[in-house]
């Protein structure tokens, strides 16, 4: 599903310098597996997951996902595709806090002009499955932790994407909701998502359902 060919991406900062964040990645991601990249803060993991998600795009070598070549496409069709495929659960959630539930969840679904039926289908669906749609009307600053880590996640999957990234969704979690965490990486898996995890958080590297570990460190897979 995922294919990284000799991928190389460069940043420059302000002050001119240059930085090497990935160098020469071949990667290849089976449909519907879990993979993790683990790797300590500015090894290169989350950059990966921007080039996947077409966040952003590599200086040369290629991304493909689903014999598609994503690594090139103009900014709106990347926003089509990311619409399309991509479920990304961010660290620190990047909810709305002055929203509902309800209204977090379905931002994603906004750029589709979907009938308002379909919209509540999608809505429920994800709210059950993540057990929150007893939260449906709660302003989400006033949700606890672990709720607000469902309606992310719940967000991540409304338009039901193939592909989901995770970049470091435990690093602000107690060990409760780290392992509420993993349990819903099953239920996503047994559902045949693609998974692709960045962290360096332990509690991921003796689980049964992750298929691959990846070490990324200074830019390469070593």
């Amino acid at each position: 599903m995922i294919e990284l060919k000799n991928v190389t991406k460069i940043y420059h900062t302000q002050g001119g310098e240059q930085v090497d964040a990935l160098l020469g990645i071949d990667l290849v991601i089976p449909s519907g597996s879990v993979v993790v990249l683990r790797g300590e803060s500015g090894s290169g993991k989350s950059t990966l997951l921007s080039l996947i998600a077409a966040l952003s795009k590599p200086t040369s070598g290629e991304v493909i996902v689903d014999e598609r070549q994503i690594s090139k496409l103009p900014d709106n069709f990347a926003s089509i595709y990311r619409g399309e495929n991509i479920g990304f659960v961010f660290q620190r959630y990047n909810l709305i806090p002055s929203l509902s539930v309800a209204e977090n969840i379905i931002v994603p679904l906004i750029p589709h002009n979907l009938e308002r039926k379909i919209i509540e289908e999608k809505l429920m669906r994800v709210m059950k499955l993540f057990s929150i749609e007893h939260k449906e009307s709660a302003v989400v600053r006033n949700l606890s932790g672990g709720e607000q880590q469902r309606v992310a996640i719940a967000r991540a999957c409304v338009n039901d994407p193939k592909i989901i990234l995770a970049d470091e969704p435990t690093a602000n979690l107690d060990a409760a909701l780290s392992r509420n965490f993993l349990e819903i990486l099953r239920v996503l898996k047994s559902q045949g998502k693609t998974i692709v995890i960045a962290t360096h958080d332990p509690i991921f590297f003796d689980q049964d359902f992750v298929d691959a570990f990846y070490e990324v460190k200074k830019g390469r897979i070593v």
